[in-house]
């Protein structure tokens, strides 16, 4: 694909051409899948954080008038831009105007810290930052700015404030050095012509560590993605009538894309932002709102749990409840379906592409027990043992995939692509597993190698303090 961005690594053309004839891949960008909705679903309501509700109209003009005001400050198409904010509607709008003027967001959880987001930004050369003035304590403008001077292709940052605080980073500035700092809600200018989408560019970044903790990056096209989503709501039956809760980090590819989100959008339902996952927080949201979906970690869920049998709150509306990082134990996903009334789907899942989960309609035994089945019919999965042969179910191994969401290799990581990727391009994920004989993944705690990804990402995301 001659389109992907240095650096990354393009499927080959034999399975460009199978996904394209599949009708995974379907040519559009997310972005501009975005003002389709907007027409579609225009007066319905798009986010809701605290007491702000946003159409989807509202927000596609929003989105419109933010990209112009990047475009204004000098970003460019093909340029990158670490975005780092909690779980409030800036985090949605600032994500796809970068991508509607053709500059790759680089997903960064808000926890990380210096050393984190200095080897992003340097990575990627990434122009622009995006993050909280400060937060909990923390000044990221201040972080922002000492990564600037040791790498001076940081020449913007935009600074979000929660409503009702104060900074000293308020108006249009600019340091000795050249980089511009001005708050992220100065970004409001007319819209200009639009660029013409091209959906087998980088959509965005997510960071990951691999097997040996390194942070790796991976690159999603719009094209890739946007069939992940698709395919998720589709998988969940969600429509616009669901309501899901994002109460874990908003950058993790549980809550962006499985189907989260952007597969909440897609389908013209309303997304409830809640900043943190302790009950206190998320328990009144899913009374006020009416809640329909959530997805969470199992710990998270086991506090839901202890505060519901004092709280008493309304969780009648729930569904369905999404459990994903560590697999739960039985007990916990027994838990869930008895007290809150609603089906439980196991999810595993990993920046890196590769994604299982039990359907609603499966039987008890598989939706307790099991991490389910790959979500595309072209998902390809091996479970292999030390010599890379594949083991018989029932057997463990480590998961190697490859598919059509899957990307086949880490970004500007060539080295480390030799040691994580096979020849024929799967992705080897580090995390032991085994086979039903009616073809259901059972993901196990214990790590293939060094760590189980997707494990250590919810755990590390769910502490409130990281939130």
């Amino acid at each position: 694909m001659a389109s992907m961005l240095k650096g990354c690594t393009p499927w080959p053309e034999e399975f460009v051409d199978r996904y394209w004839a599949a009708g995974h891949w379907r040519g559009n960008t997310l972005d501009n899948l975005l003002r389709g909705w907007a027409q579609q679903f225009g007066p319905r309501t798009a986010l809701v954080h605290g007491d702000t509700r946003i159409t989807y109209a509202q927000l596609n003009r929003r989105v419109d008038r933010v990209s112009a005001g990047l475009r204004m400050r000098g970003l460019r198409p093909g340029q990158r831009t670490v975005v780092q904010l909690p779980n409030v509607p800036e985090f949605v709008i600032t994500v796809f105007a970068l991508m509607r003027a053709g500059v790759a967001p680089v997903l960064c959880p808000l926890a990380h810290r210096e050393p984190e987001v200095a080897h992003l930004v340097r990575l990627t050369q990434a122009v622009g930052y995006v993050g909280p003035a400060t937060h909990q304590g923390f000044d990221h403008t201040a972080m922002a700015a000492d990564i600037a001077a040791r790498w001076p292709f940081l020449r913007r940052v935009f600074t979000w404030e929660a409503p009702g605080d104060s900074s000293p980073y308020g108006g249009l500035t600019t340091d000795p050095a050249g980089c511009q700092y001005s708050p992220l809600d100065s970004l409001d200018s007319p819209p200009g012509p639009a660029l013409a989408p091209n959906a087998g560019h980088v959509a965005f970044f997510l960071p990951s560590r691999d097997t040996d903790g390194a942070l790796q990056l991976t690159a999603r096209t719009h094209n890739d993605y946007a069939y992940q989503v698709r395919a998720a709501a589709e998988a969940l039956a969600l429509d616009e009538s669901d309501v899901y809760l994002a109460a874990m980090p908003p950058e993790s590819p549980f809550t962006f894309g499985a189907p989260g989100i952007v597969g909440t959008l897609s389908v013209g339902g309303t997304v409830v932002l809640a900043e943190g996952t302790e009950p206190a927080a998320c328990l009144p949201l899913v009374e006020r709102e009416r809640v329909t979906l959530t997805s969470v970690v199992p710990s998270v869920v086991r506090r839901w749990l202890d505060e519901l049998a004092t709280d008493g709150a309304d969780m009648s509306s729930l569904r369905l409840v999404q459990i994903g990082g560590t697999p739960p134990d039985r007990a916990t996903a027994e838990r869930v379906e008895a007290a809150l009334g609603c089906r439980v789907q196991q999810v595993f899942g990993m920046a890196e592409g590769p994604l299982t989960l039990t359907r609603p309609g499966d039987p008890d035994e598989v939706v307790l027990t099991t991490q389910g089945r790959p979500l595309s019919p072209d998902d390809e999965l091996r479970i292999v043992d030390a010599d890379d042969h594949d083991v018989p179910d029932g057997e463990c191994g480590e998961l190697l995939a490859r598919g059509p969401y899957t990307p086949r290799g880490y970004y500007r990581a060539p080295e480390r692509n030799a040691r994580s990727f096979t020849a024929d391009g799967y992705f080897r994920t580090g995390v032991l597993a085994r086979r039903t004989a009616d073809g259901d993944l059972v993901v196990s705690p214990r790590p293939a190698r060094h760590a189980d990804e997707s494990a250590r990402h919810a755990t590390e995301q769910e502490a409130p303090s990281n939130l």
